[in-house]
């Protein structure tokens, strides 16, 4: 599996990044969109960011258009609307795939780390079964705003299915015990 931290990023204003340059920090990695039924979670993200980031959490959002064609922005336009509809001050990065054969490497090595979710994946996919999709199954990422947790020593602590909201007391539990350690 690839060294996460080396894993070479580009942040949505074309800066050059990686996990290593979050070294230290608990990260919460969530592909994101901006016309999806759980957009509302980015002001949870924020929420959260704003709680733990003094404590050593960083969140991390990645745009992907993957379901349902919900992130057809350009970088500028995703930055814009998540400045000003949720006030997102976490670092935003490059659109990309996060799911399929031409996922972005991050993605691979976070599905192959921790090839199943927490939370009601089941049931979300039924849902998604119910409005004719279909669903991706285990290791694929299922839907925009699944969420990765990576600890302090850069590995991979959990996954949350797209319905886990960010204040979710299992992902806040989750998130405590890594800034924790």
């Amino acid at each position: 599996m690839a060294d996460l931290a080396s894993i070479p990023l580009t942040r949505i204003d074309g800066t050059p990044d990686s996990l290593g340059e979050h070294a230290g920090k608990v990260l919460l990695v969530v592909n994101v969109a901006s016309k999806c039924g759980l957009t509302p979670q980015y002001e949870g993200l924020e929420t959260l960011y704003g709680e733990y980031r003094d404590k050593g959490l960083e969140i991390l959002g990645f745009p992907a258009n993957d379901f349902g064609a919900q992130e057809p922005g350009t970088h500028e336009e995703i930055a814009q609307f998540c400045s000003a509809n949720y006030g997102v001050s976490f670092p935003l990065f490059a659109k990309a795939d996060v799911t399929g054969a031409g996922k972005q490497p991050l993605y691979a090595a976070l599905t192959e780390a921790q090839p199943t979710k927490q939370g009601p994946a089941e049931e979300f996919r039924e849902r998604l079964k119910g409005y004719g999709m279909t669903p991706t199954q285990d290791p694929e990422v299922l839907w925009n705003f699944e969420k990765f947790l990576v600890g302090r020593d850069g590995k991979v602590a959990g996954r949350f299915a797209p319905g886990v909201e960010p204040k979710d007391p299992a992902l806040v539990a989750a998130i405590e015990a890594e800034l924790a350690k």
